[in-house]
């Protein structure tokens, strides 16, 4: 890229103090803390030999503090809004980039101000997609791409030699394998794993840290998800974002950034092998029990989903129950878990496109921090000048662009190819 002269000094330190409110201001933000469902609600749900659908409405969000004024956050964040543009100007690409932020944590607040709503799941649907949305006119919605997928993996799931190994792993031995690879991928930063009895899911990135679930159980080939998918993506992309001179908030990401941030942790567990049809089915059936909240399906319908699919009550319930947090169990869904397999298809078509216009240079950007794609010829902009620096710390896969290009490159060609046509030429073959 060529060397262009560097905004004037007081340019950027006027971004830069912009940037720093944004961040000051998300600070008490915790979507996950504020949508999660208490363990009394699941004690509840066992007890009645999960016969009785969760006790779970409006008045039990309201008795569980934000930790903020929704008012007075909102209104925090229009005066962001309007002293982006006094100060850097309407049309200005950074102002532009966080006049967007900030609109987009004032539906945050709005959407857990609305928890038990319907008014919730409509701003989730706005925030993170929906199941019914299209990547292009005329293309498959993501609830489409789901039952393509899963008819694939479901014969694959079949083949006994595609079975996956125990889980014999304890949360703290993961604890120690991670903080082994912590340090190895990000030496003296202070980052760690740790374990955590606060969260849903197996394990989750914070800033500086992943939290391992005290009472989850892995295998090795999860361990390396893990690696490439936290550690990897979300806690390298963490300190890429908090090493900005200037654009502090690419060190935190609005919900926009879940978007990317997902669809390259996926794309990475792929890229390095890492994944399994084991996974990808997990990621498909949130999508599919997604699909059928939005149609109506209740708690007790998804619930009963998942326990079909051979899951077992603890991890029927734990599923059942992300997707309809924040909301009701006999209303719409949170749609948070459509950011994987959505991510992955938008992360994916940027980087061949990347690579089929010559411009493979712009792949990695995507690790500068919490990065948007539609933000990214932005970006190059920003490098370029010197107001957004390169990311330091990126995954091998994205260190070798003639690689990463090469693999990249049949891309385009491949997917033109008429795949029911290739079935029948090769019926005599498979």
């Amino acid at each position: 890229m060529t060397e262009k002269i560097a905004k004037p000094s007081t340019y950027l330190i006027e971004v830069k103090t912009l940037s720093d409110r944004i961040v000051k201001a998300q600070q008490p933000i915790r979507i996950l803390d504020a949508i999660k469902w208490d363990d009394r609600i699941k004690q509840e749900f066992f007890a009645s030999k999960c016969k009785k659908i969760p006790a779970v409405s409006t008045a039990y969000y309201q008795s569980r503090c934000l930790g903020f004024d929704p008012v007075e956050k909102k209104h925090e964040f229009y005066q962001i809004e309007r002293d982006l543009v006094r100060k850097l100007g309407q049309l200005n690409p950074l102002s532009v980039i966080m006049r967007r932020i900030c609109r987009e944590y004032q539906d945050v607040v709005c959407m857990l101000d609305a928890r038990g709503t319907p008014t919730f799941s409509n701003i989730s649907q706005e925030l993170y997609g929906s199941a019914q949305d299209v990547f292009h006119v005329g293309d498959p919605t993501i609830a489409n791409l789901g039952s393509m997928m899963e008819e694939t993996l479901s014969q694959l799931l079949e083949l006994d030699f595609l079975t996956e190994e125990a889980k014999t792993i304890t949360a703290q031995e993961a604890v120690t394998i991670l903080n082994e690879k912590i340090e190895e991928a990000f030496p003296g930063e202070g980052l760690r794993a740790m374990i955590s009895d606060g969260i849903i899911a197996d394990a989750a990135a914070g800033t500086d840290y992943i939290k391992i679930r005290s009472d989850a159980l892995f295998n090795k080939r999860d361990l390396r998800v893990l690696e490439v998918h936290e550690i990897g993506v979300h806690l390298g992309t963490t300190l890429n974002g908090l090493a900005q001179p200037y654009c502090t908030f690419l060190g935190k990401g609005p919900p926009s950034a879940t978007v990317t941030q997902e669809g390259l942790a996926v794309l990475m567990e792929i890229l390095t092998f890492s994944s399994t049809p084991h996974r990808l089915m997990r990621l498909i059936n949130r999508v599919r029990a997604i699909t059928l909240a939005e149609e109506g399906a209740d708690f007790m319908d998804i619930f009963t989903f998942f326990r079909d699919k051979g899951l077992d009550q603890e991890e029927s319930f734990t599923l059942s129950s992300r997707v309809f947090r924040g909301s009701t169990p006999d209303g719409m869904p949170f749609t948070k878990d459509l950011t994987y397999i959505k991510g992955f298809v938008l992360t994916y078509n940027f980087m061949r496109l990347a690579v089929s216009k010559g411009k493979p240079d712009r792949i990695p950007l995507l690790f500068c921090g919490k990065t948007m794609i539609e933000d990214m010829k932005i970006l190059v902009d920003l490098v370029d000048e010197g107001t957004v620096i390169a990311p330091r710390f990126l995954p091998a896969q994205f260190q070798d662009l003639m690689g990463l290009s090469a693999w990249l490159s049949f891309s385009r060609f491949m997917t033109s190819l008429n795949f029911r046509q290739l079935e029948q030429d090769y019926a005599n073959i498979l």
